[in-house]
C-alpha cells in the first residue's frame, strides 16, 4: 500500500475494531513491513490516537479510549472538501436556530480543532479567504432529520401534522423510507398508511413528529430510488424535453443551472439535454444564454412554438429597419 493517507486509514480502521492485534497480523493483513508498522503507529499518536503496546510474549496493539475527541484522520483533499461542504450547507437556508444550516455555520467555525496539526494552517487559510453567497430555502431542523433517519433505519411509523401547499393542516402517518435533497429542498418518501399510497412530503412543512415504538414490514419503493419517483411527482404537469445543444457541457451546464436537467457529453462541442419544463418560453430563455445553435428533437408542440417565435423576431427585426 504505497499511500501513506490510504495505509494509515487501513490501519485505522483496523485498530477501531476495538481487540488487540498482534503485530504480525497487523503486517499480514495491511500487506506492509515491521518496520513501517511501527512508523504507522508512531504517526496515529502524532495524530492524537491513544494506540496502547504491550511488548515481549503475547506483545500487541490496541487502540484504547481517550479523554478527547482525536483528530480526524483527513488528508489534505478530504480536509478541503470537508469545510468547503460544511460553508455551502450553511449558505444555504435562513440561519434559524436549531436548523441544519446554522448547525453547518457552526461546524464551519470550529471543525479544524479536530484536524491534525499540519492541516489547521490550511484550514484557517481557507477560511480566511472564503466568501459564500447566500440561498434563500427554508430550514430544516437538524434534530428533524436525525429522528427520521432512525426511523428509517429502524422501519418505526412516525406521525406528524403536515401543512400542505394548500388547505389546512393535516394528521398524517406515514412509514419513513427515504430522505431526498433536491433543488434547495428536503424531502421525505413515505408510505401514507391513511392514504394507502406513497406520498413525498416537504419537511419544512412537518411539525410535532412522534415516532411510533412497533415496525412495519419493508415495501419495495415505486420508483429506482425515491430521487426518480420525486422526480416524476414534481413534472406530472410538466412536458419531457430533448434537445442537441453545439456548445460542450460545462457551458450547458452553467445554462442550465436553475433547471432540473439531464447533461449527456455527445462529443466535446456537443451535448444532449433532457429536462422537464412547463413551457416552451422557459426554454428559450436558457438557450439564449448560449448564444449557439441547437436542435429540439420532441416535444413537436415546442418545436413548432419555437419556430413561430423565430418567425415573429425575423419579422419584427426587419420591419425596424
Amino acid at each position: 500500500m504505497p499511500d501513506v493517507t490510504q495505509r494509515i486509514l487501513a490501519l485505522l480502521a483496523t485498530l477501531q475494531t476495538g481487540r488487540p492485534f498482534t503485530a504480525d497480523e497487523l503486517v499480514a493483513r495491511l500487506g506492509v513491513s515491521a518496520r513501517t508498522l511501527r512508523r504507522d503507529i508512531d504517526r496515529l499518536r502524532e495524530y492524537g490516537y491513544p494506540v496502547h503496546t504491550r511488548p515481549g510474549p503475547g506483545g500487541h496493539y490496541r487502540l484504547t479510549a481517550g479523554t478527547a475527541m482525536p483528530p480526524l484522520a483527513l488528508d489534505d483533499e478530504e480536509a478541503i472538501a470537508t469545510l468547503l461542504g460544511l460553508a455551502t450547507l450553511g449558505a444555504v437556508g435562513s440561519a434559524a436556530e436549531g436548523s441544519l444550516d446554522e448547525a453547518a455555520t457552526r461546524a464551519y467555525g470550529k471543525v479544524d480543532q479536530y484536524l491534525p496539526k499540519r492541516l489547521r494552517h490550511r484550514a484557517a487559510r481557507l477560511r480566511a479567504s472564503l466568501e459564500t453567497g447566500t440561498a434563500a430555502a427554508p430550514s430544516v431542523s437538524a434534530d428533524l432529520l436525525d429522528t427520521l433517519a432512525g426511523a428509517i433505519q429502524r422501519r418505526h411509523p412516525v406521525t406528524f401534522g403536515y401543512a400542505g401547499k394548500d388547505g389546512p393542516a393535516t394528521s398524517r402517518r406515514v412509514e419513513p423510507y427515504r430522505h431526498v435533497q433536491h433543488n434547495l429542498r428536503w424531502y421525505l418518501l413515505a408510505w401514507d398508511t391513511g392514504k394507502g399510497d406513497w406520498r413525498v412530503f416537504r419537511l419544512d412543512r412537518i411539525t410535532g413528529l412522534d415516532v411510533s415504538t412497533g415496525t412495519f414490514p419493508p415495501r419495495p419503493l415505486p420508483a429506482d430510488t425515491a430521487l426518480d419517483y420525486l422526480r416524476q411527482g414534481l413534472g406530472k404537469n410538466r412536458e419531457r424535453v430533448v434537445l442537441t445543444v453545439q456548445a460542450p457541457l460545462p457551458a450547458v451546464a452553467d445554462a442550465f443551472k436553475y433547471q432540473d436537467a439531464e447533461l449527456t457529453v455527445m462529443s466535446a462541442e456537443r451535448t444532449r439535454v433532457v429536462l422537464w419544463l412547463d413551457t416552451w418560453q422557459w426554454l428559450l430563455f436558457n438557450l439564449a444564454i448560449l448564444d449557439t445553435a441547437f436542435t429540439i428533437h420532441e416535444p413537436a408542440a415546442f418545436r413548432a412554438a419555437s419556430a413561430a417565435f423565430g418567425a415573429r423576431l425575423m419579422e419584427g427585426a426587419a420591419s425596424g429597419g
